[in-house]
C-alpha cells in the first residue's frame, strides 16, 4: 500500500501537507509519495528540521502547480507538469494505490476522469462527502460535482454511496434516503419523482437499502446513512450543515466563556465537548472520494491542516483496501438493469 499526495495543492501548502504526510506514515505505517517541486519540498522540510527525507516519505518532482483559479477542463493541456497531474500519472501506472488533492475541485473531477477513466458502466463520477449525523457519519452524493443529474444518474450515485458507506463506514445495511422538499413520493421535480420509482423498485428486488424521499432538516439527526442528491442541491445542504457546526462550536466557546462558573462548567465537561466538537470537524474525516472513477481519488477540504491531511490518507487507505472500484464494476449490470 502507497499513498500519492499532491503536495502543492490546497491553501496550506506544502508545509501542512507535508506535516499531514509525516504524521500519516508515522501513524498508519503507509508510505507517501509528495507530488511537487522536488527542490522546493526539501526547503520546507529542512525549515522543519529534517535534515533528510523523513522515513515513509517519497517526493516525485513536478514543476508546476495548479492554481484554484485555473479552468480545470484546461489544466491537461496548459500544465502538464503540474503536481496534480503528475500524481494522476503515477496513480495510472501504479506505482500507489490512492491519490489525495487538496487543490482545485474541477481540474482534479476533470484530470481524473479524462486521465484514469470511469468504471465502466458508470456514466458520471460524484464527490461523495462523509457528513457527521446525531448517529455517527453520513455519505452524501454528490456533493458538487454534477448540478443537472437523471434519474438513472441518482440510481448508480445510491449504490455507489451505499457500498461505500457499508464498506468503507462499515455501516451494515445502509439505508439510502432522495433528498427532496418533502418525504411524500410525490414531491419534487420530475427528476426526482423518477428516480424515486428506479429507488423503489431495487428496494423491491433487496438490491438497496432505500427508505424515501429524505428532507434537508432530517440529515443531520441520521435520518439516512446514504443521502442520495444531484451536486447542485447536494453541495448546498453541504456547505449548511458545515457552517452549522462552525456556527455551534462558536457558541459553545462563547457561552462557556462568560464567568467564572460557565468556567468551571466547561472544565468539568471538557472531554464532552472535546468529543462534540471532533465529531463535527470536517478535519477528522479528510477527503471526499470521487465515486466513479476506476482507481481511488480523493478530494481533501481546500483549507485542510495537517490533522486534516493525516486524515485524508487514512480514509484513502481504507477505500483502497475495500477496492471499491471493483464492487462497483461487479455491480454495474445491477444498477443498469434497474434503469
Amino acid at each position: 500500500m502507497k499513498i500519492i499526495i499532491d503536495a502543492m495543492g490546497g491553501d496550506n501548502a506544502p508545509d501542512e501537507i507535508i506535516k499531514g504526510a509525516v504524521q500519516a506514515v508515522q501513524e498508519f505505517g503507509v508510505p507517501v509519495i509528495l507530488v511537487g517541486d522536488g527542490t522546493s519540498l526539501l526547503e520546507h522540510m529542512r525549515s522543519m528540521g529534517y535534515a533528510n527525507l523523513p522515513k515513509g516519505i517519497e517526493i516525485a518532482h513536478a514543476s508546476e502547480v495548479v492554481e484554484m483559479t485555473d479552468e480545470g477542463s484546461a489544466v491537461l493541456r496548459t500544465k502538464k507538469d503540474s503536481s496534480l497531474v503528475v500524481g494522476l500519472k503515477l496513480l495510472k501506472a501504479g506505482e500507489g494505490d490512492a491519490f489525495v488533492s487538496a487543490g482545485n475541485t474541477g481540474a482534479l473531477l476533470v484530470c481524473s476522469t479524462l486521465m484514469i477513466g470511469r468504471v465502466r458502466g458508470i456514466k458520471r463520477a460524484a464527490i461523495t462527502a462523509v457528513l457527521p449525523t446525531a448517529k455517527g457519519r453520513c455519505v452524501l452524493i454528490d456533493s458538487g460535482a454534477n448540478v443537472e443529474t437523471t434519474p438513472s444518474l441518482l440510481l448508480q450515485f445510491a449504490y455507489m454511496g451505499s457500498f461505500y458507506a457499508e464498506h468503507v463506514l462499515e455501516i451494515s445495511n445502509p439505508t439510502v434516503g432522495l433528498l427532496n422538499n418533502g418525504t411524500e413520493e410525490t414531491k419534487g421535480p420530475p427528476v426526482q419523482k423518477e428516480a424515486y420509482a428506479l429507488l423503489r423498485e431495487a428496494a423491491r428486488s433487496a438490491t438497496l437499502n432505500f427508505i424515501g424521499n429524505i428532507e434537508a432538516r432530517d440529515v443531520p439527526a441520521g435520518g439516512a446513512d446514504v443521502v442520495v442528491a444531484d451536486g447542485f442541491s447536494g453541495n448546498i445542504l453541504m456547505k449548511a450543515m458545515e457552517g452549522t457546526a462552525y456556527m455551534l462550536t462558536g457558541m459553545l466557546k462563547s457561552m462557556f466563556v462568560k464567568n467564572i462558573f460557565t468556567k468551571l462548567s466547561a472544565l468539568a465537561l471538557r472531554g464532552s465537548l472535546a468529543e462534540f466538537k471532533s465529531r463535527l470537524d470536517y478535519k477528522e474525516v479528510g477527503g471526499a472520494p470521487l465515486l466513479g472513477i476506476a482507481k481511488p481519488v480523493l478530494k481533501a477540504h481546500g483549507s485542510s491542516d495537517a490533522r486534516a491531511v493525516r486524515s485524508a490518507v487514512n480514509q484513502a487507505i481504507k477505500y483502497a483496501e475495500a477496492d471499491i472500484s471493483s464492487l462497483i464494476a461487479g455491480n454495474i449490470g445491477l444498477m443498469a438493469a434497474e434503469k
